[in-house]
């Protein structure tokens, strides 16, 4: 037997494994859930050990962007989860029994003929939009309550003195997780959030919408990913602007260091995504030969679709950029700074 065909099964025998399938099938279903789980990991890893290796930087400005970043993984995580499940909940509950909460029409109007709803890409992207939506929802509360918990960590991490509006703060967020692990969201209320979410699916707007779109499914997440950045960074900038409880020589630091991360990241990450989508198509092709009877198909790509982008950004984000953004950071806010007192002298 060739080494191109001993190759060729192997990569067969890896398209065919069960953990693999299984795991993009997850991943398609909680798309959210698996975004915020890598950032929350990479957030209370990674991203710190980056920014304290960080050469020629205040140890104060690291304490900052460290401290940001925990927070920020934290926070991001426990309130996508809290609107991504019931939400996922929800949408399985439709592609279980579409008859139950689909009209006819929309069923017909998305079910490319005789496929069905299961392979109905234009579906399928209707779908996955509300299911990823959650970050972007929770974008900007997401930024109010880590600007809010940055002085709180602070304290507890660097022994700094408490403040009681840090007590207050964290008096407040304890109280707020408190009501919010009480709501249970038992089966009659997946079933309020299915109908809520089949009046979207309901709407031949939408529908539309999806069937041109269709074929831009596979970079959806990207994009979502993309713009609930922007709208988060957008969001911290300014909360961090006005917040009082961050010393005002931290704060610029602290928003030029967000503000390169965000933005090298996005058009990295689209980049570096954009390479490596080029460089898989075979694999994809193949992938989609091997299982093209299967009617889990279009889950599996999904699954791809998220799990590709997701890892990349975390990467990019996480791991990569840190040191140089929190490096820049300070040296942006230190010229800034010079050069604003010099203005003040001339004057």
């Amino acid at each position: 037997m060739s080494i191109q065909k001993i190759s060729q099964n192997y990569t067969t025998r890896i398209l065919k494994n069960k953990t693999l399938l299984k795991g993009l099938e997850k991943i398609s279903d909680h798309g959210t859930t698996f975004t915020a789980s890598t950032s929350l990991l990479m957030s209370l890893t990674v991203r710190p050990l980056a920014i304290f290796s960080t050469p020629d930087t205040e140890k104060e400005n690291k304490q900052y962007a460290a401290a940001n970043s925990i927070c920020s993984g934290l926070i991001k995580f426990g309130m996508v989860e809290a609107i991504a499940l019931p939400i996922e909940t929800a949408v399985k509950k439709i592609n279980q029994n579409p008859k139950r909460f689909l009209n006819s029409k929309t069923i017909h109007n998305l079910s490319n003929n005789t496929e069905g709803l299961a392979k109905s890409r234009s579906y399928n992207l209707i779908t996955q939009i509300i299911k990823l939506s959650a970050g972007f929802i929770t974008a900007i509360p997401k930024s109010i309550l880590t600007i809010a918990l940055i002085p709180v960590l602070m304290d507890k991490m660097f022994f700094r003195n408490k403040k009681s509006s840090g007590e207050n703060i964290q008096n407040q967020q304890q109280a707020a997780s408190n009501k919010q692990n009480s709501i249970n969201f038992t089966g009659t209320m997946s079933n309020k959030i299915a109908k809520g979410i089949s009046k979207i699916v309901n709407n031949e707007k939408i529908q539309n919408f999806a069937k041109k779109y269709e074929t831009k499914d596979k970079d959806i997440a990207k994009h979502i990913t993309a713009g609930t950045d922007i709208l988060l960074t957008s969001s911290f900038a300014y909360q961090t602007s006005k917040s009082k409880d961050i010393k005002e020589n931290r704060k610029k630091a602290l928003i030029y260091n967000n503000l390169i991360a965000t933005g090298i990241t996005i058009i990295g990450g689209y980049g570096i995504d954009n390479i490596i989508k080029n460089k898989t198509g075979k694999f994809i092709d193949k992938f989609k030969q091997i299982h093209a009877t299967d009617p889990k198909l279009n889950k599996y790509i999904e699954g791809i679709n998220i799990l590709r982008p997701a890892i990349i950004f975390a990467a990019v984000y996480y791991g990569i950029l840190p040191i140089f953004s929190t490096y820049m950071a300070e040296k942006i806010d230190k010229f800034v700074e010079k050069q604003n007192n010099k203005n003040t002298l001339t004057n």
